[in-house]
């Protein structure tokens, strides 16, 4: 669907940013494909304290859901996506040996995502104002209203929380905690992944629930 196309389903900003959101999140099977590497890398590291096997299960894993999606000609970003984190990882992790390094990339991951956006917000170009930007195909012209502007900050705020959470509480963990933290690592990083960034999504949408700005004012 082309930028025009959606700009004609869509008759209000909040309208577009919905339908936009959902697709970045990309559903519960998208929830689990991006969890299964790092459940199945906690999973066979409690089980056998092997660093190498459990990197390669994991992987394998993310490899087998990249072939499904390959095989059924389906969407496969949410499962490349996965397969980059996984991969990112296992290249820490062997490198230093140790196993919980395989967190590390997805803690610094978050902290420069969540400055990316504070920096967004301080100069006035909030990164989810660029959604406004793939509905109307101009990524700037959004900024000429200042209600779009504030609107877009209230929700790049509600996007960088989850980051700074998982940050504030994953880092001391990896720190502070030897090899025993992996498991610990693992569980954090589950329950923190998609529960944090799907809360974070009914807070936007309720956000959005809210308001009716018109998408000509945010293009004008």
């Amino acid at each position: 669907m082309t930028g025009a196309d959606e700009t004609v389903a869509h008759d209000t900003v909040e309208a577009a940013m919905r339908g936009q959101l959902a697709k970045a999140f990309g559903g519960v099977r998208g929830i689990i494909e991006a969890a299964v590497p790092t459940i199945t890398f906690t999973g066979m590291w409690i089980g056998t304290s092997d660093l190498k096997m459990s990197l390669l299960v994991s992987i394998s894993a993310a490899v087998v859901l990249l072939a499904v999606r390959l095989v059924q000609r389906s969407t496969p970003q949410f499962v490349i996506n996965s397969l980059i984190g996984i991969g990112i990882g296992a290249f820490f992790a062997s490198r230093t040996g140790n196993a919980k390094d395989v967190f590390l990339p997805g803690i610094l991951y978050n902290a420069g995502y969540a400055v990316v956006m504070l920096l967004s917000i301080v100069v006035r170009w909030p990164v989810v104002g660029f959604l406004i930007g793939s509905v109307t195909g101009d990524p700037t012209s959004w900024r000429g209203d200042p209600a779009v502007v504030r609107l877009c900050s209230k929700l790049t705020w509600m996007l960088m929380l989850p980051c700074v959470i998982r940050v504030a509480v994953q880092l001391p963990v990896y720190l502070i905690g030897g090899d025993d933290a992996v498991a610990e690592l693992g569980i954090l990083k589950i329950a923190m992944g998609w529960p944090l960034q799907v809360a974070s999504l009914a807070a936007m949408v309720w956000l959005l629930a809210r308001g009716r700005t018109p998408v000509q004012a945010a293009v004008s």
